[in-house]
Formats: C-alpha cells, structure tokens, sequence
C-alpha cells in the first residue's frame, strides 16, 4: 500500500463496481485493471479482485433476501456446477503468461462494452419459470462453462449469466440478478480458494476493496437503480476503453 490515497481509490472504485455489478455486471472491468496499475501482478491481481466479488455477491444476496427475493435451491445447482468450471479456469489465469493475459483483459473489456451498449433487450416473463427437469440439467452444464469464463476472469460475466437466465430459463428481470449473485458467490469461493493456495491473492488490497463493493452491491439490491443506469453506463465506457488502451499499449 503506497500511501492512504489508494486506501479511498480502492474503496471509491469498490463502491462503484459493486453496484454495477449488482444491476447488471461488469465491475470487474474497473477494479482488475485498476489493481493491476497499482503494481500487483496480473495473476494477484485476478485472485485479489475475487475477495471482493465475492463480499459484494454475499452482500447482494443479503440485500434480495431481506426484499423477500429467494431463489434456492436452483441458484445452489448453478453454483455447485460452475464450482468445477471455476477451479479449471482460475488454474489457467495462474499459468497463463501475464503480458498474455493482459492483452486478454484489453480484448474482453472492449467487448464486454459492446455488449453494455448494445447488449440485447431481456425479457420480463411473466410464464412459469424453465427451472427444472431437462431445464435444469442442460442450465448446469452450461453453467459449467460459464464457471471456466468466471475462474478465468470474471469480468463482464453478469450479463452473460443474465442473458442465458433470462432467454433459457425464461426468469424474470426482477428474480434474475437474485441468481446471478448467488452462483457468483458459490463459485467465487472456489476461485479464490485456487488463487490463495497458490499465493496469488494480496488480502491487504482485496479486503480493502471489498468494503466499497459490498456497500454499493447492498445498496443496488436495495433500492431501485433506473434512475442512474445512464449516467453509470457513461462512465463505465469512458473509464474502461481509457483502461483498455494502457493495458494493451503498456
């Protein structure tokens, strides 16, 4: 830790991504890069972020459980299964070499902005929800791919879970980022617990980081966030094509 400035700078841009990854996803695109400006190498700086994905998925989960919004034991399923995907692909992050994975970030970060600005508009089913039977089994063997992307990187990851939940499991736009919270959690657990057996995680940073995220992903499930989503999605495009362009040149 430099100086008490990078205390704020983490707990300012935790505020931020825990409550955009909350409404919708795409924190990670903020605080990874920004942990690895701050002199963290690329693979601590992955396992680093997962401390704070996951206080801030637990705290979004708080937050849906005390409105009431409940969605175990399927969100458990989910998880159980993109926990094996998660392992795999926090595996490759570690071993990857880290000006590689750097390019990668770069690469995913500007499509995951795509995807922000012109992402497909989601449906607020009112039907009965596709939750079991050979729904449930095909979800969690994508799900299992979906945990590869997630141990991998994370970033951006919200909208594709989202999507498939959403078009697949025909779940409803409120219910829907109640799930997304719940496996995030589960598998987040297992790709820290990767990271961590194999040094790459900086506590300090990441615990640091953890109290913004979890007070702006509480405060997104708490209350109604329509209001700011242009605003947010501004900054967020701004900010992470600046990022992207100093990790893809620097």
């Amino acid at each position: 830790m430099q100086n008490v400035y990078d205390i704020f700078l983490l707990i300012g841009a935790g505020v931020f991504a825990g409550f955009v990854n909350t409404i919708a996803g795409g924190g990670s695109l903020l605080t990874l890069p920004l942990l690895i400006f701050m002199g963290l190498p690329p693979a601590v700086a992955n396992g680093t972020n997962r401390i704070a994905i996951a206080f801030s998925s637990l705290s979004a989960n708080i937050g849906y459980t005390s409105k009431n919004i409940k969605t175990y034991p399927f969100s458990i399923y989910l998880g159980i299964a993109a926990i094996f995907g998660a392992i795999l692909g926090a595996r490759i992050a570690i071993e990857i070499d880290g000006a590689i994975f750097n390019r990668i970030l770069a690469i995913i970060m500007i499509v995951v902005l795509l995807i922000m600005v012109f992402k497909p508009k989601m449906a607020d089913h009112k039907s009965q929800e596709r939750t079991t039977g050979k729904y449930l089994f095909i979800s969690l063997i994508a799900f299992f791919f979906i945990g590869i992307y997630g141990g991998f990187i994370n970033a951006g990851i919200g909208f594709i879970i989202m999507l498939f939940l959403n078009i697949f499991n025909k779940i409803n736009l409120v219910r829907l980022n109640a799930v997304k919270v719940g496996v995030v959690f589960i598998y987040t657990i297992a790709a820290l617990v990767t990271f961590s057996f194999s040094g790459n995680v900086n506590w300090l940073y990441g615990l640091i980081l953890a109290v913004g995220t979890s007070v702006g992903a509480w405060t997104a499930s708490r209350f109604s966030v329509d209001r700011g989503e242009g605003f947010i999605k501004l900054v967020m495009i701004v900010m992470v094509l600046l990022m992207a362009v100093k990790l893809w040149l620097f």
